[in-house]
């Protein structure tokens, strides 16, 4: 297949998959709408962050480790399933009902960067993609690393992409949703999507 075929390929197939609901658009989502798009773009560059690291680990030879090792993909999808149950329960049990304390800081919080990137780091599903998906789209005899690297920029110029249009939907009903009992709802809900989450990347199989 030539280049240029090979990009539009993977391009719309990396697009489908971004478009597809998951952990990554439920925390941009409620980010935005709870702590404000500053910190909702903090999430999604912290996401796409860990695609780059994936990127990278698959490139140098990282990832395939996880496509050979059982006990290594075991490890890190349940550290991963930890950490998202871990986010879950903490916005289920205690759900906020205002914004009065972070907006009176008026200092950014980097946590959200963070629960981007280890949302992302321990989910072995995205190095299992990369390491299985990523080599269909790369031409015989170009390089892979440099390959490797290029694809995973454009899947993330589309995460990007899709989370800014995610945000900016969320800045028109901004003041219905920073009402109290909407973000308790928020909190809740996307909480509880996280455990479903969780129980999933537990209980799921290669």
């Amino acid at each position: 297949m030539p280049i240029a075929e090979n990009l539009i390929a993977f391009t719309l197939a990396a697009a489908l998959l971004t478009l597809t609901p998951g952990i990554d658009t439920a925390l941009v989502l409620r980010t935005a709408a709870v702590e404000g798009r500053r910190q909702a773009l903090r999430a999604a560059l912290g996401i796409n962050a860990g695609c780059l690291l994936w990127g990278a680990a698959v490139a140098f030879g990282l990832g395939a480790l996880l496509a050979v090792s059982e006990f290594a993909y075991n490890l890190l999808k349940y550290c991963g399933a930890a950490y998202l149950a871990w986010l879950g329960l903490n916005l289920l049990l205690r759900p906020r009902s205002s914004l009065a304390l972070a907006q009176a800081s008026g200092k950014p919080d980097a946590n959200w960067f963070l629960r981007g990137l280890l949302g992302n780091l321990l989910n072995p599903k995205v190095g299992i993609f990369y390491v299985s998906f990523l080599p269909q789209f790369i031409p015989q005899g170009q390089p892979l690393i440099a390959w490797t690297f290029v694809l995973v920029g454009i899947h993330v110029a589309l995460g990007l992409i899709w989370a800014l249009a995610l945000i900016g939907a969320t800045q028109p009903l901004g003041h219905w949703l920073r009402r109290a009992a909407v973000i308790r709802w928020l909190d809740r809900s996307t909480g509880l999507i996280f455990l479903l989450f969780a129980a999933r990347l537990a209980l799921s199989r290669r």
